[in-house]
């Protein structure tokens, strides 16, 4: 066993929250290897994520991605300091394996384990540099690098399995939740619209492909939780002020595309992608930034796999700007789930001097982002 570092901590990461098996290793801020392994094509002909698929998918990969990983990083599981794994939120199924996947290691190697939360790591992984012999730095212009986060940074997290904007006093203990979807999550939205309109799954890329060549004006959807009864003013808040909403919009699309073919009338299935994809940026963007705005927050970090998105980052940044708001966007095989952003927010707990997880805790499905770790359970 090697000797625990917490300066420069040597860290595993373990990722099994949804359909990707991730494994990543960082040394301090510095990312040495991101080795993920994805079961998406297996969920394609069910147009979504079958949660008993993505468990024995991850079962299958975890040991060949770990290998890999390991490989790729030059290191041996002896050199580890500490093994970090997603605790919560996520498929109860997939979190099962990883976590108990990372206890075996944890177990087997006497390394310390940590239990953390998936959604604060997006925003850990927002540190990261490259390996100086390994590419450009995930940090610099784009991303937020350097081993620090600003005083007064925000995370636009927005994804499959969740839309929200969290403000970050600390990352390792001081989290606060300031909105998020009240049902679909944005990417839910988007796959669900994608079946609507025949473009496959999943529906975020066909669906940002194909807005490029239709009218985003040709049709106005609405916007969830944007009226004055929702909204409130600053001085008196309405109940879903910074909240989203995306299963109205779903719906409209849905109705849409029936009435064009009760009239008997080819679907504009572009026009409808573009409107559609507008709406849901536009209203992402404006209550993002209106929260930014509102909470003294003059950073944020957008991560989650509909960072992805070219109409998102591009509103998003228009906005940002205009507010005066730094935007940072990791590179993108960084916003999606990966092992190196659970690594990473592991390393960041160990720097501050926050103690492992232990292996009695259990995965929980609903984990609230406020908590970042799980504490070691006194037996």
């Amino acid at each position: 066993m090697s000797t625990s570092n917490n300066k420069q901590p040597l860290v595993l990461g373990i990722e099994s929250s949804c359909d990707e098996t991730g494994v990543g290793i960082v040394r301090g801020t510095t990312l040495l290897t991101n080795t993920v392994s994805s079961s998406m094509d297996e969920h394609v002909r069910f147009g979504g994520v079958i949660p008993e698929i993505a468990s024995r998918a991850h079962l299958d990969a975890f040991v060949p991605t770990l290998q890999e990983s390991l490989h790729e990083a030059g290191v041996t599981l002896d050199e580890i300091d500490a093994i970090a794994v997603t605790s919560g939120p996520g498929l109860a199924g997939a979190l099962m394996v990883g976590v108990c996947a990372a206890k075996a290691l944890a177990v087997a190697t006497g390394k310390p384990l940590y239990a953390i939360n998936h959604l604060v790591a997006h925003v850990g992984v927002g540190l990261l540099d490259r390996n100086p012999d390994g590419g450009a730095a995930a940090g610099g212009a784009a991303g937020l690098g350097g081993g620090r986060l600003p005083e007064n940074l925000g995370a636009l997290l927005v994804s499959g399995g969740h839309t929200e904007i969290l403000r970050i006093r600390s990352i390792t203990d001081d989290v606060e939740l300031l909105g998020s979807t009240i049902d679909d999550a944005a990417g839910e939205a988007y796959d669900k619209v994608a079946r609507i309109l025949g473009l496959g799954y999943p529906g975020g890329p066909a669906i940002d492909k194909l807005a490029r060549q239709g009218n985003p004006k040709s049709i106005r959807f609405p916007r969830g939780l944007s009226q004055p009864k929702y909204m409130g003013t600053a001085e008196e808040p309405g109940p879903h002020r910074y909240d989203w909403s995306f299963s109205g919009l779903k719906t409209a699309v849905a109705r849409c595309v029936e009435q064009f073919e009760a009239r008997g009338e080819e679907v504009p299935v572009a026009d409808i992608a573009a409107a559609f994809q507008e709406a849901v940026v536009d209203v992402i963007s404006s209550k993002a930034v209106l929260a930014c705005k509102e909470n003294g927050i003059t950073d944020v970090l957008l991560g989650g796999g509909v960072a992805a998105n070219s109409r998102l980052r591009e509103l998003t940044g228009q906005r940002c700007t205009s507010a005066g708001i730094r935007l940072h966007v990791p590179p993108l095989d960084l916003c999606t789930d990966n092992g190196a952003m659970v690594a990473a927010l592991g390393a960041q707990l160990i720097m501050a001097g926050i103690g492992p997880s232990g292996v009695e805790f259990a995965p929980d499905s609903s984990m609230p982002v406020t908590t970042v770790s799980m504490q070691a359970v006194s037996v």
